[in-house]
């Protein structure tokens, strides 16, 4: 007894064609999920766009694909925090930058006032840079 089977060729055609009629049946996306995403980004957006630029010592990078985040470097550039950003409203954001003691600037190009020139960090000492040992 034998079976007659369709050519291999025709087998995958089927199997290609009914592919997406079952992966797009099987998955459902959370719109909900995705409309506090969207909030969020227009949120951090409108911090990075319109508010970066009045903060005296904060500085933007991109990172494609990354979640946005505050990260705190030392004098001396190494990590000190991560903050995520991702669920906060532009407001937040702008309290929490404050907090931390970023100096905001009347106008992206006005002077830093000389007590706020390292600010948030605070002014190197005037002892020598091997204090630590």
């Amino acid at each position: 007894m034998s079976l007659l089977l369709p050519p291999l060729p025709l087998l995958l055609l089927l199997a290609a064609l009914a592919a997406p009629v079952t992966a797009a049946t099987t998955y459902r996306p959370d719109w909900n999920r995705l409309s506090g995403l969207t909030r969020a980004r227009v949120e951090v957006k409108a911090f990075v766009t319109q508010d970066i630029p009045f903060y005296h010592n904060l500085v933007m990078k991109h990172l494609p694909g990354a979640d946005p985040e505050l990260v705190l470097l030392g004098r001396r550039y190494e990590e000190l925090e991560r903050i995520p950003l991702s669920e906060m409203t532009r407001e937040e954001i702008n309290a929490l930058v404050q907090e931390l003691g970023f100096y905001r600037k009347a106008a992206p190009d006005a002077q830093v006032p000389s007590e706020y020139v390292w600010a948030p960090a605070k002014p190197p000492e005037e002892t020598s840079d091997h204090a630590d040992l």
